[in-house]
């Protein structure tokens, strides 16, 4: 018989717990213990994070639980030195023309260039752009365009006859045109002739002075210093060989022994020349002396060509003794004396009306021929977009430009290979004895329009030199907008 559980006993006085409650009474310290390192795990985790949420992405139990940051996103700054730009900039086409092979030719020497986009003002390649040097009878052009500024296209430079001081005086007055021509046949189409000038002294004086003879002429050639007509920087064998005169307001003739020739031996007194031919026009008898006029009384009278065909001839064939009248000339008429010092004002004043900075230029004279004037050559790029637009009378340049393979001081070059760019290359050409220059334009092969400047320069540059710039003008020809900076 079994006996009966002692009713003191707990099981004896409660109904039997089953499940979880029953584990926990029947195992009190481990349900503790696990209790305990659920807390330890819970604070140890991202649920202790605050603002934390921890559940899973789906109803599926093995799924991995997915934690939701809700901390508050902070307030992006502005760094308030620091500019931001308005816009982002354009996408910048790449060109994959180069003519670095023909840039790099060992007869260029030390090479400088620039090429432009005439069109869009980009430009599309430089070497030393920037930095002004010598450019030869580049220069040029820039004394051109600032006689278009200051005299304009229709001015006409005066050669006069006045009264002197007493009877039987007449006093010859140079107003600084280098064409009036003492000769049959000149070199200067159309240039006013002082036999002319003579015949129509000699009447005047006649109806003045009846019965009393001319018996002095005196020189006037105070237009600008007499004494300030020679660069001490240019060769003396410019004059001796024929390419330059001394730069005087009185002469006949460019100073030429022949008229006819356009480089012919300059003599050393071009005052003294004139003179002479003035007396002899007038039937000689008469003495000559140097001296200024007293009196404004004119006798006579004769006038050059335009300036326009003045700059149409120095251009066209490099006429340095133009050139160098045509810069004393716009020195005088723009208040600076006509001084060679003062062409560093005048030239670059004039100028600055085209709107291209002057500020790198160095004029020291107004042909070229000086070593030390400077002009980078992104400024005759820039001159050269103007001169291809032809505003503000600059059309006059660009049509007196000489033209590769056809006229002017380009008539025999680009040959061979280089004969694709005939009648493309529109520009002034250049040289001294230590740089070989071409600026101007070119009408690309793709039909864009180019401007550019190339300077060549070193002791002991060679004629090849010019071959060499030729093929550079000939490939950016074929370059177009292509053409890379490379």
């Amino acid at each position: 018989m079994t006996e009966p559980k002692n009713p003191g006993t707990p099981d004896a006085a409660a109904p039997r717990r089953t499940g979880i409650a029953g584990l926990v009474k029947k195992h009190p310290a481990v349900w503790l213990g696990s209790a305990l390192g659920i807390v330890f795990l819970l604070l140890g985790t991202g649920a202790v994070f605050a603002g934390a949420a921890v559940g899973r992405a789906s109803d599926d139990p093995t799924a991995a639980p997915v934690v939701v940051d809700e901390t508050p996103t902070p307030e992006a700054t502005v760094d308030p030195e620091r500019s931001l730009p308005d816009s982002l900039p354009a996408a910048t086409r790449l060109r994959t023309c180069t003519v670095a092979t023909a840039a790099s030719d060992p007869r260029l020497m030390a090479f400088k260039g620039y090429v432009m986009n005439a069109s869009t003002g980009e430009v599309l390649f430089s070497r030393e752009g920037d930095v002004p040097n010598r450019t030869g009878s580049v220069l040029k052009v820039l004394t051109a365009s600032a006689a278009l500024a200051v005299l304009g296209p229709d001015y006409r430079l005066t050669t006069t006859v006045v009264e002197g001081a007493k009877a039987g005086q007449i006093v010859l007055v140079g107003g600084g045109d280098p064409t009036l021509s003492a000769a049959g046949s000149s070199v200067y189409a159309g240039a006013p002739k002082i036999a002319d000038l003579a015949s129509q002294a000699k009447a005047a004086y006649a109806a003045k002075y009846p019965g009393v003879p001319i018996t002095e002429v005196v020189l006037d050639a105070s237009y600008w210093n007499p004494a300030d007509k020679w660069d001490p920087i240019w060769e003396r064998s410019e004059q001796t060989i024929g390419y330059h005169s001394e730069v005087t307001a009185l002469m006949v003739d460019g100073d030429r022994a022949d008229p006819t020739r356009n480089t012919s031996p300059r003599s050393t007194d071009p005052i003294a020349r004139a003179g002479a031919a003035f007396v002899s026009a007038l039937g000689g008898g008469a003495t000559t002396s140097i001296g200024t006029a007293s009196t404004t009384n004119v006798l006579a009278s004769v006038q050059s060509q335009p300036v326009s065909s003045l700059i149409n001839f120095m251009l066209l064939t490099s006429d340095n003794t133009l050139a160098e009248n045509l810069a004393r000339v716009v020195s005088v008429k723009s208040g600076f004396g006509g001084s060679a010092a003062s062409l560093q004002q005048a030239i670059p004043a004039a100028l600055a009306g085209y709107g291209v900075p002057v500020d790198k230029l160095t004029i020291k004279d107004g042909s070229g021929l000086s070593e030390a004037s400077g002009v980078p050559p992104e400024y005759v790029a820039k001159l050269m977009v103007k001169i291809l637009a032809g505003g503000q009378n600059l059309n006059v340049v660009y049509n007196s430009l000489p033209v590769a393979g056809k006229s002017g001081s380009l008539a025999s070059r680009f040959t061979g290979a280089n004969a694709v760019a005939r009648g493309s290359v529109i520009a002034k050409t250049g040289w001294i004895d230590t740089a070989y220059t071409l600026g101007g334009v070119i009408k690309a092969a793709d039909g864009t329009p180019l401007t550019f400047a190339f300077y060549a320069i070193g002791d002991g540059i060679g004629d090849n030199a010019k071959g060499a710039i030729d093929t550079l003008a000939a490939s950016v020809y074929n370059c177009g907008d292509n053409l890379s900076n490379i």
